[in-house]
């Protein structure tokens, strides 16, 4: 320990404060003095006799005098509202304030969902709807305008697509190949069919809303293949987290789920790079060319890539030491890059990270380790930005007519029907349970935050308006809700370990 003896320290305390009034003086007077200097291009000052003859005669009244000196106040008043509100118009202030509404929406949205046994994920992305012009812009339509003002939408909208890559990145490092390699038939024809039938339906439900809710330009075949991923597409993550919190993830009926949902959404994510290589696409030609680009980029990644990530990692691999800065700057610069090579290609960035994430190397708890730490970046920060950007495109106020509600009531019915229905009954086909397969039905109806990516996506490439765009994401919220009460019900007395 350091001994203190009363003299220094009083030694000390004179010699700091020496040093702050004397220095702290000669900054004041230097400051003071150089006022006066004439800076480079400014105008001499005026005599003094100039400056007298154009003053103003003083007289007796001095009421002139006071007015001035208020009006100067007032002015001085005025500057300093009008200098905070110029700064807060400043794009970093706004979007500071905007990641700060929408963080704090989510999480009191979220703790909500989370209190009445629903997942937290699933308030965060009721939370972006209630920001939008569907609850808050029709509250507070002057705060809502000056926070998301249009003009300022582009930084949020590319924090949100940064979080949606990390957050596929994460989806496609817990996919496992190996064990979709060796899954049993049973799943492999139950994951299948839980896309091909709602599939479709999607693509049966497009012939009559086509005309009346695609965007002007587009043509059937992708309306119709967007509608067919509306359908069919889960939310695995989500999937994941329901399984978890309910004590079913370890339940055969847990892992069958797992494999089906992991199956489906591999499945689903190679549709929806066809549909957006087909929209994209002047003409079949392009789009079978920008396919066999991607499918070439995705097998050097699986099959050159994995191995030389897998030797160069292997330190890191074989210890359950925490991943390094630099295996996690690695990492990094693989979605990244992978991100941006299929955004060249024509295909979304989304993919590139989601391939990316299948590429990455297993081993010690390698992935789980680096899953959780973007998990608390992306889930956090990012995801909410993304839910508050498709919450912005959200419009329920367009839904303005019976019709249109009684369509978005249809729509609602045919996803679930297709989805659950369709599962389930390929499941009892199968030899399963009616209990299980229903179970597997209300899991596999998930469709969460995959779905409002694969919306979009369909919207951004100019296929779906903003009223047909708005249904699905009603559909999306509904029928994720409905899956924890479904598995509760279709589950009855059964105990976990059934």
């Amino acid at each position: 320990m350091l001994s203190v003896v009363p003299g220094a320290t009083a030694a000390t305390v004179r010699l700091y404060l020496a040093v702050l009034l004397v220095f702290g003086a000669g900054i004041i007077f230097s400051i003071y003095g150089g006022a006066r200097l004439v800076g480079p291009g400014t105008a001499l000052p005026l005599a003094p006799t100039q400056s007298l003859a154009v003053l103003p005669h003083v007289g007796s009244d001095t009421a002139p005098a006071a007015a001035t000196t208020v009006t100067r106040r007032a002015a001085a008043t005025g500057s300093i509202f009008s200098s905070l509100e110029q700064n807060a118009e400043n794009p970093l202030s706004r979007l500071f304030v905007q990641i700060g509404v929408i963080l704090g929406a989510a999480w009191v949205v979220g703790s909500v969902f989370r209190f009445f046994g629903q997942p937290s994920v699933l308030g965060e992305m009721m939370a972006g709807v209630l920001l939008g012009p569907s609850l808050f812009g029709w509250i507070a339509p002057d705060a809502f305008n000056f926070i998301f003002a249009p003009a300022s939408l582009g930084a949020l909208r590319l924090f949100s697509e940064i979080g949606v890559c990390f957050f596929m990145f994460a989806v496609g490092m817990e996919l496992d190949l190996s064990q979709l390699r060796y899954t049993a038939h049973r799943s492999l024809a139950i994951g299948h069919s839980s896309i091909v039938i709602p599939y479709f339906f999607g693509v049966l439900l497009a012939i009559p809303l086509y005309g009346l809710y695609a965007q002007p330009g587009a043509r059937f075949a992708p309306f119709a293949l967007i509608m067919g991923i509306s359908m069919s597409i889960t939310a695995f993550p989500v999937l994941v987290r329901i399984l978890q919190d309910r004590g079913l993830f370890q339940t055969k009926l847990g892992g069958i789920a797992t494999l089906c949902a992991a199956v489906g959404d591999a499945t689903a994510w190679l549709i929806l790079a066809f549909v957006v290589a087909v929209a994209n696409a002047s003409d079949l030609r392009s789009a079978f060319f920008t396919l066999t680009l991607v499918g070439a980029y995705t097998l050097v990644m699986l099959f050159v890539l994995r191995p030389v990530l897998q030797r160069a990692m292997r330190p890191a691999l074989d210890r359950a030491a925490e991943p390094t800065k630099g295996i996690l700057a690695a990492s990094f610069g693989v979605v990244l890059v992978s991100a941006l090579c299929t955004e060249l290609m024509g295909i979304h960035a989304l993919f590139g990270a989601f391939i990316a994430g299948i590429a990455m190397p297993a081993g010690g708890g390698f992935r789980k380790k680096l899953i959780v730490r973007i998990e608390h970046f992306t889930s956090v920060l990012l995801l909410p930005l993304f839910f508050a950007f498709v919450g912005l495109r959200t419009q329920i106020g367009l839904l303005g007519g019976t019709r249109e509600w009684l369509i978005c009531g249809a729509i609602i019915v045919v996803a679930t029907l297709g989805k659950l229905g369709g599962t389930a009954v390929v499941s009892r086909i199968l030899k399963m349970s009616w209990r299980d397969s229903l179970q597997l039905g209300a899991l596999m109806n998930t469709r969460g935050l995959m779905e409002l990516i694969a919306l979009n996506i369909g919207y951004e490439l100019g296929i779906l308006s903003l009223r047909i765009f708005t249904m699905l994401v009603l559909m999306a919220l509904v029928t994720t809700f409905m899956t924890g009460p479904l598995v509760s019900l279709f589950r009855g007395g059964q105990t976990s370990d059934d």
